[in-house]
């Protein structure tokens, strides 16, 4: 008899469980209905949700923008934009939920949303344990695919990540077990039927847009179970359905220093990854391309979409009462993509030219996060 035998039975059960839950999830996402078709909607709503922080800020300037650009559809009842409030980490903390359910309800009454950055409580700093509230509405909305462009024409980078957007360690990341004081573990979790649809989406991606080289990213000579039937099911599904597709093992270590290297990176063109390497490695992209504030972040399911800035809530600027001059553009960059998912290409190009101008070096507007810059309202 171990003096740790009542521990590791329960730390069991709770596996056990977890693992009902998953193998549930596979069923769910074998069931998953057809994409939207949004040509053929009587009207696209828009859910508008600010989130905490800065989120607010950023989000309503970036719903003034869109406002502009879809007046015409607004007014012929083709587009409806709905605010959405409630997703704040103060609400989320009082109900003990990552989104609260009447939150959710009115997110799942839209068929896009923008949405605002939102705050995670850290663990072990005595907080309240929240589930990241993006992580949740990834998996309520079934958001798989998570894809960020970054464009740097004059370097001829050209790169569109796939990142998987609800399994990995995000899935069960905050219901880990323990033995209090001794050890913990978390868990990683690779479903077929998940990577088979990222993987998909890549491909199709690539074939749809004249690219030809595809990279999948993981830890497989070390993650061998969840990385490695990650790279073999990409690869099986590539050889089958896209030959005409090169696609290429990279480790995540490698690839985080090839996307510095000037002599290679120009070459790279799109990038499928599982989800905590995707978290990381876009990050590291959007900085190349001028930095975080720079970068739009959509997340695709069949039913739903979500676009959002890839940066925090920055809770340091609205503790210092700089909240007024955070840089939208992330948010406007989302924006553009939204309008790009939802049919309206033309509009997101003028979006894209506009946010181009603002942000050229010649511009007047100068945002610097701080007293002194322009304002988020000025750009």
């Amino acid at each position: 008899m171990s003096k740790y035998d009542a521990q590791i039975k329960e730390a069991c059960e709770k596996f056990a469980h977890l693992l009902e839950g998953q193998l549930e999830r596979v069923e769910r996402i074998n069931a998953a209905a057809d994409f939207v078709d949004y040509d053929k909607l009587d009207k696209i709503v828009i859910g508008i949700c600010g989130g905490d922080g800065i989120g607010p800020i950023i989000t309503k300037a970036s719903q003034t923008v869109l406002e502009k650009l879809l007046a015409d559809r607004v007014a012929a009842g083709k587009v409806e934009f709905k605010v959405i409030d409630g997703l704040t980490i103060e609400n989320r903390a009082a109900v003990g939920k990552a989104i609260p359910d009447d939150v959710l309800a009115e997110l799942k009454s839209c068929h896009v949303i923008l949405k605002g950055p939102t705050t995670t409580p850290q663990g072990g700093t005595g907080a309240k344990e929240l589930e990241s509230a993006n992580v949740a509405m990834r998996r309520e909305l079934d958001l798989f695919a998570n894809v960020r462009p970054v464009s740097i024409p004059a370097e001829g980078i050209d790169w569109t990540f796939f990142r998987e957007n609800t399994e990995g360690e995000y899935v069960l990341g905050s219901r880990g077990v323990s033995v209090p004081g001794e050890l913990s573990c978390d868990f990683k979790v690779t479903t077929s039927e998940g990577t088979a649809r990222i993987a998909r989406a890549a491909f199709d991606f690539a074939k749809k847009n004249g690219k030809t080289r595809v990279c999948c990213v993981t830890k497989a000579n070390i993650m061998k179970k969840t990385d490695g039937d990650f790279s073999r099911i990409a690869h099986k599904i590539a050889a089958e359905e896209y030959p005409e597709l090169t696609v290429e093992d990279w480790y995540i270590d490698i690839m985080t220093a090839k996307l510095l290297d000037t002599a290679s990176r120009s070459g790279f063109q799109v990038f499928l990854l599982p989800n905590l390497y995707g978290d990381i490695i876009t990050d590291e992209a959007a900085q190349i391309q001028g930095g975080v504030g720079t970068a739009g972040s959509a997340n695709i399911g069949s039913r739903y979409a979500m676009f959002e800035a890839i940066h925090g809530s920055a809770p340091r600027m609205i503790e210092r009462g700089d909240g007024d001059y955070a840089n939208p553009a992330s948010m406007l960059r989302a924006a553009e993509m939204l309008l790009r998912h939802i049919g309206y290409a033309d509009r997101a190009d003028r979006l894209r030219a506009a946010l181009d101008a603002a942000t050229a070096p010649d511009s007047p507007i100068k945002i610097t996060g701080r007293r002194g810059g322009s304002t988020c309202r000025e750009m």
